[in-house]
């Protein structure tokens, strides 16, 4: 059996439907929040692929919240895909991301909480920013943040997922 090549490289607009089409399932299974094609296009420069032979295999997005802060946001592998890596050389290339643009926390919001543990992510709990900072992300209209923040308004959005963060 040969061994697939996979190249993790930032996303691309033609990257979307590909991308899309992954996600689908997740998002039909509850693991993942859908987002629109719209959506996905205006942050495509927060998006790494993993691709193999061409095609898209995985991505995740990198979402900055604060000058400290980011969130990995839709973290998908293609099931085809699984096993090979994919999930954690995603995240190694999101974290090398987030240290460049200076962030020394990053955030997640998961049911696989197992797979995060094992990339150094931990559970949270409520009081995890400062009062000040608190008080500015409450006014951010990003669904996100106002999940990071364990608002009262997105429970039913998140879907019993678990809060992780992991200092870099």
């Amino acid at each position: 059996m040969s061994q697939v090549t996979i190249s993790i490289r930032p996303a691309r607009t033609s990257d979307v439907r590909a991308m899309q089409d992954l996600m689908t399932p997740y998002v039909r299974r509850r693991i993942v929040l859908g987002k629109e094609t719209v959506a996905l296009y205006e942050m495509i420069q927060e998006f790494l692929v993993a691709e193999s032979e061409g095609e898209v295999v995985g991505f995740g997005a990198l979402h900055v919240m604060w000058e400290d802060l980011g969130e990995i946001r839709t973290l998908v592998v293609s099931p085809d895909a699984g096993g090979q890596g994919i999930g954690r050389r995603l995240v190694a290339a999101l974290e090398a991301r987030a240290v460049d643009l200076g962030l020394s926390r990053l955030f997640c919001l998961t049911f696989e909480v197992e797979f995060f543990a094992r990339n150094g992510f931990a559970p949270i709990g409520e009081h995890v920013v400062a009062p000040d900072v608190y008080a500015q992300l409450v006014r951010s209209p990003d669904e996100g943040i106002a999940e990071f923040l364990d608002l009262a308004h997105v429970k039913p959005n998140t879907l019993g997922n678990t809060r992780m963060l992991k200092h870099l």
